[in-house]
C-alpha cells in the first residue's frame, strides 16, 4: 500500500490537486474498521521520512471533509510534533507547502524521477 500512496500523493501535488481522506482511501482500496487510521498512519509515516529526507510534506495534499480545504487537525499535530509548524496560520502554512511540494515533485519528474 505504501508505494501505491506515495504514487498517489506525487501524482496529485504534481497537478495541484488534493483530495480528501475517504476519496484517497477509497481509490487505495482501503477497506474495513479503521480504515482511515491506518491511512492516517501510512500518511504520518510519509511525513516522518519527508522530515528525515529535508523534503515537503506529501501529506499536505490531503484536505479534511470538514476543513475547507485543509488536512486534518492530526496532520498539524504530526508536523508539530516533527518541528515543521509552529502554530502559524494553517491556511497560509498549507499554501506554502503546497507550493513548495508541486514545484519540488515537478523538478523530480522533470530530471528523470518518479516524483517520490
Amino acid at each position: 500500500m505504501m508505494h501505491a500512496l506515495t504514487l498517489r500523493l506525487a501524482q496529485l501535488a504534481a497537478g495541484g490537486q488534493t483530495i480528501t481522506y475517504g476519496q484517497l482511501a477509497r481509490e487505495l482500496e482501503m477497506t474495513g474498521p479503521s480504515t482511515i487510521a491506518r491511512l492516517t498512519a501510512a500518511l504520518e509515516a510519509t511525513m516522518e521520512e519527508d522530515v528525515a529526507q529535508n523534503h515537503p510534506f506529501r501529506a499536505v495534499v490531503l484536505s479534511g471533509r470538514l476543513a475547507k480545504d485543509l488536512p486534518a487537525q492530526g496532520f498539524f499535530d504530526k508536523a508539530t510534533e516533527l518541528g515543521r509548524y509552529e502554530s502559524q496560520d494553517p491556511a497560509d502554512y498549507v499554501t506554502t507547502e503546497r507550493a513548495t511540494l508541486m514545484s519540488f515533485i515537478r523538478a523530480q519528474i522533470s530530471h528523470g524521477g518518479a516524483g517520490v
